[in-house]
């Protein structure tokens, strides 16, 4: 159970929090911005580059087990900044293997690093993000998300100017590095403390997962989360290989996608307040598909105006999905870690089963699994409908 806390700490908490968030979304995006460069360095097709993505998603699969456990030992603090140095060391050694070293394996190594410390950070931050919100009293995960959607693009941005530029990969990333070690350890003073978010008995995680609400809130942001990870992984390569783009003006692309989303994410606390979850999300995914099919058949530049909408389409889904699994603070910090555990399913599985499409199909009309896989997926909306005292 929360302690009441002065209010300019609790804002301070926010302000830190919303710093993790950025951070990390900063981090994942200059990777995925230079994706088609360490594509190309290494030599590979499509379905060897999901193969390689996969490493990711099996590291933070991996470490998301163990997510909930570390932050009720160790404090959400000590994991989130644990787990940025994982993750920049990860992504060090990723572009040095893949643009200095031309080496598949190595450049696995570093991304299965890099997916155990965006794991743990992940579900860390997204407790101390539900902690906020009830301290504060109102609907304010979407904004967080939107921290991070902001990271993103402020990555992506640094990622096609780097490419732009001329910088070498290697260079870059150890710079990104850099950046992502240090800026956790300077705001985790401001972070909620230890005891506010890791006082929940480990036993209730286990439960969690008989909940049937708690799965259903877990299917559908595994399904966004597979709307969003899927622009992440392959929407700059889509661009690049569909169009026949230069690496940065695909990086371009990316980045109009990752704006949209962070505006989406920004706009859309007003939208849920005044129409209701279940409303904004059936729409959201609505608005996804049909930004997809527009990438996909509206050639260039549409394409721009469909990674804009689909961007918008994807804004809301992850947050909702936070939020709504955090409406019982008693139960809030196991059910987000639940939650979360499902959703990244959905970038285990999502670029290897891309990839294989793409070589098939091509990349860019491998993106329509995105568009199918929503409509069966808006039958698990209604379960994130508010609880208790989230009424």
């Amino acid at each position: 159970m929360l302690h009441a806390r002065p209010e300019q700490v609790v804002l301070r908490s926010r302000n830190a929090v919303a710093v993790v968030f950025a951070l990390n979304g900063f981090a994942a995006a200059n990777w995925m911005a230079r994706i088609p460069e360490a594509r190309d360095s290494l030599e590979i097709n499509p379905a060897q580059l999901g193969t390689l993505l996969l490493a990711i998603s099996f590291g933070a699969i991996s470490a998301l087990p163990l997510a909930g456990a570390l932050v009720h030992r160790c404090g959400a603090r000590v994991v989130i900044t644990g787990g940025a140095a994982v993750l920049a060391f990860g992504l060090a050694l990723s572009g040095f293997a893949s643009a200095a070293l031309a080496n598949y394996w190595l450049t696995g190594a570093g991304l299965l690093a890099v997916g155990l410390g965006s794991g743990v950070w992940d579900v860390a931050m997204n407790i101390e993000a539900a902690a906020v919100e009830r301290e504060l009293g109102r609907t304010i995960m979407p904004r967080f998300h939107a921290g991070f959607s902001f990271g993103t693009v402020l990555g992506a941005g640094s990622g096609a100017a780097a490419a732009a530029g001329g910088v070498p990969l290697a260079v870059h990333l150890a710079i990104v590095a850099v950046v992502i070690t240090v800026g956790p350890v300077l705001v985790s003073p401001a972070l909620p403390p230890a005891h506010e978010t890791a006082d929940e008995p480990l036993g209730r995680a286990w439960r969690a997962w008989a909940e049937p609400r708690t799965l259903l809130i877990g299917l559908m942001v595994l399904a966004m989360a597979l709307t969003e990870g899927t622009a992440n992984d392959w929407l700059t390569v889509a661009l690049v290989d569909g169009y026949d783009l230069p690496h940065w003006l695909g990086a371009v692309g990316f980045a109009v996608f990752l704006g949209a989303m962070t505006a989406g994410r920004i706009a859309g606390t007003r939208l849920l307040d005044r129409f209701g979850r279940v409303k904004v999300l059936w729409t959201t995914m609505a608005t996804a598909g049909c930004g997809v099919l527009l990438v996909v058949f509206g050639g260039w530049p549409l394409a721009l105006v469909g990674a804009a909408i689909w961007g918008i389409g994807a804004s809301l889904g992850f947050p909702v999905g936070m939020s709504a699994a955090a409406d019982d603070a008693e139960n809030a910090a196991a059910r987000v870690s639940v939650v979360s555990t499902i959703g990244y399913t959905a970038f285990l599985a999502g670029p290897p089963v891309l990839g294989y499409l793409g070589n098939h199909v091509g990349t860019l009309h491998a993106l329509l699994a995105v568009a199918v896989l929503l409509v069966p997926s808006a039958l698990a909306v209604p379960a994130a409908r508010p609880t208790g005292n989230r009424r």
